[in-house]
């Protein structure tokens, strides 16, 4: 008995690695499902504030299109008022602001109800240029001399203007201005074009985003928004939207600012307006959702620890329980070698039992040739002399004939034995094939009996296959005496050969007297197996075993196709000559 088999060091050294083992797989386990629900919950916060940052930058969207529109028809109405152009039409332009000053009250009036809150106003004349108010005029607004001369258009628009531009150079005011054609009453023609100034929607409803503004002209507006956050963001929607290319391009992208993580939303404003291109910002912070994403991971860490101890708890249980069936497999592990050592030894002794086997085969049809050789020349001679009476004659006419099939099986059993032994090697060459077999079914034809058989030769000239040429005319023998001593009187053999791809496919089929029973055909190639179609017909059960296995010495094969009613056929496959490669041995 094993004495390690009693050894407690050896079961604890088992369970420590087991519980190494278990504590490892418990840390990889929490350590994954932890990368994991940080994944996932960073992914599942970001797309939730990004849906709800995409809501907001929607409803925004709607609100400044309805603001919009509303702002557009209240200018169209103040275009048309009569005091406006009976001013511009009469020539009193020192009347004109004036006029304007109360047919506009409830426009410049933010607080007021349905008050739009504009910041100025102007009126451009015919040629596009400011009509400048009086000096004490306030109600027309405050606007920079540069900002002033800087609206002035080239001509008047014949449609509705819409644009953004500062209200003065050293404040960040901006204002979206609405430029209005004034069409005369008499003659249908535009004759001056009335300017109104509003506060930017961002400038009154920036709550909906961290921080929503403009960008036009190369310059940012986003009111609420550092100045140290704001530069890298001026930078990048400088390359971004900078480009002649890009003025009306709507999108998206991520920035870093200040170790801030933002989202940056971009469109496209007054488009098609003789104004200078802009565009709408809404910036977003990550912030909040590193917020929440630090918070699930604490909630998380503490779940994996509890989840980690516990498993560490289940590991060392079960490493107990898996440790107690050691003892008894190293008590099992004696009796199990010494079982082993038996059948190694039953293997060797068989094993050269099968060897002595087949020496002695070998031995044995070597040894049997010489008698059957001598016997046969003895009986030729007797008939030779021609001394005995017919009868006679006729018998030892047949003992003749049976020592030349004791010569063929001894040659075929020789043969089964170099096989076995792996000594058989095969010499491939060039096999003209048709030759072959137009030799063999002449020879089948010249054997003298009773049946009358038809041959039939499908196989086309010039088809070659790779091999050594006896032991292919080997198989085509023993399969042609096969399909000629189970046929029928008057019945036909059929050779064909066809080439397909890298083999050459031969078929071998025959009438019969009747076809080989299903339970025999899975034994029909084993070694002196006689089908029970066969019982009747003179053999030794060798010659479809012997030919199978020199088809795939030649790295072929042999099979049954069908076996039904009157037709029986094998199919045998062989290389061509250009796929062989060197001298293969038995095996």
């Amino acid at each position: 008995m094993n004495t390690r088999a009693h050894d407690p060091v050896q079961a604890r050294r088992f369970h420590k690695r087991l519980l190494v083992a278990f504590t490892l797989l418990v840390v990889a386990i929490t350590g994954a499902s932890l990368q994991f629900a940080q994944r996932t919950i960073t992914r599942d916060a970001e797309r939730g504030m990004e849906r709800e940052f995409t809501a907001a930058l929607e409803a925004h969207a709607r609100l400044r299109e309805s603001r919009a529109l509303d702002l557009a028809e209240r200018c169209r109405v103040l275009v048309r008022k009569a005091r406006i152009h009976a001013a511009l039409e009469d020539g009193a332009l020192d009347l004109l602001y004036p006029s304007a000053r109360d047919e506009l009250r409830d426009v410049l009036a933010a607080g007021t109800s349905g008050g739009f809150g504009a910041h100025f106003y102007r009126f451009l004349d015919r040629d596009g240029r400011i009509i400048a108010p009086e000096v004490d005029d306030e109600d027309a607004g405050p606007l920079a001399p540069e900002i002033e001369r800087s609206l002035s258009a080239d001509r008047l628009p014949e449609t509705q203007q819409t644009g953004i531009v500062p209200r003065s150079t050293g404040e960040d005011a901006w204002s979206e201005i609405v430029v209005t054609p004034i069409v005369s009453y008499d003659t249908g023609e535009t004759i001056a074009a009335l300017m109104l100034g509003f506060p930017l929607l961002s400038d009154t409803d920036s709550g909906q985003a961290v921080a929503t503004g403009v960008w036009t002209a190369g310059r940012l507006h986003l009111p609420g928004f550092e100045a140290d956050r704001a530069e890298p963001l001026r930078a990048r929607l400088a390359r971004e939207l900078g480009s002649p290319t890009k003025p009306g391009a709507s999108g998206r992208f991520e920035l870093l600012s200040a170790e801030e993580p933002l989202l940056v939303f971009h469109q496209p404003l007054a488009t098609g307006s003789a104004f200078p291109p802009a565009h709408e910002i809404a910036v977003f912070s990550f912030a909040e959702v590193d917020a929440r994403r630090q918070r699930a991971l604490a909630q998380i860490g503490a779940g994996g620890l509890v989840l980690m101890f516990g498993g560490l708890f289940v590991g060392h249980h079960l490493a107990r329980r898996f440790t107690r069936p050691v003892a008894r497999l190293e008590q099992d592990t004696h009796e199990q070698r010494a079982a082993r050592r038996e059948v190694e030894a039953a293997l060797e002794t068989t094993h050269a039992e099968l060897e002595r086997a087949a020496r002695f085969s070998a031995d044995a049809s070597h040894q049997l040739k010489t008698p059957v050789t001598v016997l046969r020349a003895g009986l030729e001679e007797m008939l030779a002399r021609g001394a005995l009476p017919p009868d006679e004659a006729e018998e030892v006419s047949m003992l003749v004939h049976q020592t030349y099939r004791l010569s063929s099986l001894i040659e075929d059993l020789l043969l089964l034995s170099r096989l076995d032994a792996g000594q058989l090697r095969v010499h491939f060459a060039p096999v003209d094939l048709a030759l072959l077999i137009e030799a063999s079914l002449d020879d089948l034809g010249a054997v003298p009996d009773e049946l009358d058989l038809e041959s039939e030769n499908g196989c086309p000239a010039d088809l070659f296959v790779s091999g050594e040429r006896r032991y292919i005319a080997l198989i085509l023998q023993n399969l042609l005496e096969n399909a000629r001593k189970y046929n029928r009187p008057r019945g036909r053999v059929r050779i064909a050969a066809v080439r397909e791809d890298e083999t050459v496919r031969i078929t071998i089929g025959n009438t019969t007297r009747r076809p080989i029973p299903p339970a025999s055909r899975a034994h029909l190639f084993e070694r002196f197996h006689r089908a029970g179609a066969g019982e009747d017909v003179p053999g030794y059960g060798i010659g479809l075993n012997l030919a199978r296995e020199l088809a795939r010495l030649h790295q072929g094969d042999l099979r049954l196709v069908c076996s039904e009613a009157d037709w029986t056929e094998f199919e045998l496959r062989l290389r061509t000559p250009a796929d062989m490669g060197r001298d293969h041995p038995a095996s």
